[in-house]
């Protein structure tokens, strides 16, 4: 059966590594097909919209979404496009995962774990942000639900059990942000007594940023509001290499957008040197979703297999390779 999917190629390195990663999803013979369609800077200098509404029907029609960095202009539009799409889709749940891959600048081994962040409310949307006629005064409002904080530590406790793992931790800042932070604690603990096979205990989230550094292999999978966990999954990202291997999944109940959360890095676009491997791993995650969990395993089996030979690797991993001899080394070793 086919699967269409919704292709956003992006901005500045986006297109290299977008077609880099659907090369190697040919090799995989899944049935995919491609409807692509623009988002970002190239959709506004086309369309003189960030996000056309051609774009938007389509993730809608598809309900899933591969989708490349985007820049999103200073002073025009949506302050940021990917929290508008969160917002427009509801994409709740953003799932990255943190994974020790060989050769890579990495002070670790052995790393492997989830950071689970709620997507929708709290202070990183920017609601009710206002400057006063003096410029000496900005207010932000800061709003968490009990709906918000249920759903998605229910999303974390769920994936736990279906991906095999053991323990969820529950970072928060409970112990200042009495309301706010104390809602989704509260909530949290409710819905956590509900997973008894499942072990749970909770963070400070500025402890947790030094658990992570001093001792990363405590954790398994982690769950925390959406300011803290944006930072949080990149300090994970930190301890596996960086961004150039950082997957996300944005996740809802009717459209699921799956991305390389770096940027565009415009000072290497056209250069044919960007490492794909986020996408890629973006696009795993994707299949998993799709339940094609076997392609899945083989896409990041043939990733780690060329690190692991050094095989046109891209700069960045220290190596001469271009974005897409790096990726034809990776779908050579798309085996079963």
């Amino acid at each position: 059966m086919t699967q269409t999917i919704a292709v956003i190629r992006g901005d500045g390195i986006g297109p290299e590594i977008m077609d880099a990663t659907l090369h190697v999803l040919d090799q995989l013979n899944l049935g995919l097909s491609y409807d692509f369609v623009d988002a970002g800077l190239v959709a506004y200098e086309k369309h003189g919209e960030l996000l056309p509404a051609a774009t938007l029907a389509a993730i809608s029609k598809h309900r899933i979404a591969l989708k490349s960095p985007l820049t999103t202009p200073v002073g025009e539009g949506f302050s940021s496009i990917n929290v508008e799409l969160r917002k427009r889709f509801d994409l709740y749940a953003n799932v990255r995962p943190a994974i020790s891959f060989p050769n890579t600048k990495s002070r670790y081994e052995a790393i492997d774990l989830i950071t689970v962040r709620e997507n929708t409310e709290g202070a990183y949307i920017g609601e009710g942000q206002s400057l006063s006629a003096d410029g000496e005064t900005a207010l932000l409002t800061q709003k968490i639900t009990r709906k918000g904080s249920e759903r998605i530590v229910r999303y974390a406790f769920d994936l736990a059990r279906k991906v095999g793992r053991k323990k969820v931790t529950i970072v928060h800042k409970a112990n200042i942000l009495k309301s706010t932070s104390g809602l989704f604690l509260k909530v949290a603990r409710e819905v956590a007594a509900q997973y008894p096979d499942i072990q749970c205990n909770e963070m400070i989230v500025d402890n947790t940023c030094m658990q992570l550094v001093m001792k990363p292999e405590q954790f398994d999978v982690i769950v925390t509001t959406n300011l803290f966990g944006d930072i949080i999954s990149d300090l994970c990202a930190g301890l596996v290499g960086g961004l150039g291997l950082a997957p996300g999944a944005n996740i809802g109940t009717d459209a699921a957008i799956f991305e390389a959360v770096h940027g565009s890095a415009p000072d290497i676009a056209g250069k044919g040197i960007a490492n794909p491997c986020a996408l890629l791993l973006g696009a795993g995650q994707m299949l998993d979703h799709l339940g094609k969990v076997d392609e899945a395993r083989r896409l990041r089996n043939a990733i780690v297999q060329t690190l692991q030979a050094k095989d046109n690797l891209t700069p960045d991993l220290g190596g001469q390779g271009t974005t897409m001899s790096f990726a034809a080394a990776i779908a050579s070793r798309l085996g079963a």
